[in-house]
């Protein structure tokens, strides 16, 4: 059983690797496998980051060969979604286990996607490949499944906040040079004239998770003028009646969740919790929960929750 803010035994004699050691990810997983006791880690990136330096760490160009070597054995993969289908079955090939977080594996048949605290046990069942989900996926779905588990989920509305750094580094840099009056709301992805392509992620991928297959859940997506921290305005309606209360209580005990009164990003920001709080009735019907939560997109959202992954997949499956 999993406990509250659990770390699984660090696995220092691997040979963990990060592919895409320059972005706005990469950095953040090579300073978490430092603070976690790996110290044989290895960075890789395109030929035109090769030869900088991260985190100390000396990058090495990502390529077929370099990833196939057979000397890895697990990547995490932290960049775009064609580059990861075109270099992940190599260092698959080489015998190394893929946490990928981009959304090239994610949907798949008989790839694992994987909140450590909500559904560990299916890291195991991977061939190869495990991914990595979206980041305002992750703390959406370790605040559902205690509410799902006491009460059933019978549908979800769910608008998100989300960071310039979700975007990338580039995004981080342009708000970083941003004159605070000019800030802006943006919806910056994909679009099809119905909904964004974050939309239908955010709702594919938490049916998955959870297991819901046909889970009612209607998503809007917002990138806003914050540079870390997702945070997002979610309405839960159970099968069965959840009073605030218990809810508080439920939330409290969840593993990687921490109840705040007032979640904020720049409370978020530098931790590892998931943090949640306004957690109220919502009057317009019986079974109705309103709540708030934030967490920071470059750790849980993503570096952390793929460092989890892997310690997971190294680990023997527990019976």
């Amino acid at each position: 059983m999993w406990l509250k803010r659990q770390r699984l035994t660090k696995l220092t004699s691997s040979k963990p690797a990060i592919v895409g050691a320059t972005g706005a990810v990469g950095p953040v997983a090579l300073h978490l496998l430092r603070e976690r006791g790996y110290g044989n880690v290895r960075a890789f990136a395109s030929a035109r980051s090769a030869g900088t330096q991260v985190d100390g760490i000396t990058v090495e160009e990502a390529t077929p060969d370099a990833l196939g070597a057979g000397d890895l054995d697990v990547c995490l993969f932290s960049i775009g979604t064609e580059v990861s289908r075109e270099l992940v079955p190599h260092a698959v090939r080489g015998g190394a286990v893929v946490v990928d977080k981009s959304s090239a594996y994610r949907l798949h048949d008989g790839v694992p996607l994987v909140v450590p605290e909500v559904n560990g046990s299916r890291a195991h069942e991977h061939d190869g490949i495990v991914a990595n989900p979206n980041c305002g996926t992750i703390p959406l779905v370790m605040v559902l499944k205690p509410l799902h588990e006491a009460a059933g989920l019978a549908r979800v509305r769910v608008s998100t906040y989300q960071a310039m750094s979700g975007a990338g580094a580039e995004a981080a840099e342009e708000l970083k040079a941003l004159e605070p009056a000019r800030g802006d709301l943006r919806f910056d992805w994909d679009f099809d004239g119905v909904e964004t392509d974050e939309e239908s992620k955010l709702r594919a991928e938490t049916r998955k998770i959870l297991e819901l297959p046909d889970l009612p859940l209607s998503p809007t997506t917002v990138r806003v003028p914050v540079l870390v921290g997702h945070a997002e305005s979610v309405w839960v309606e159970t099968q069965d009646h959840l009073s605030p209360e218990q809810a508080h209580d439920l939330l409290a005990a969840a593993p990687g969740v921490r109840i705040e009164e007032l979640p904020t990003p720049g409370l978020a920001a530098g931790t590892d919790d998931v943090l949640v709080g306004r957690i109220r009735a919502d009057t317009t019907t019986p079974n109705g929960l309103v709540l708030f939560l934030v967490c920071d997109n470059l750790r849980k959202g993503a570096a952390l929750n793929a460092i989890q992954i892997a310690e997971l997949v190294l680990s023997p499956a527990r019976v």
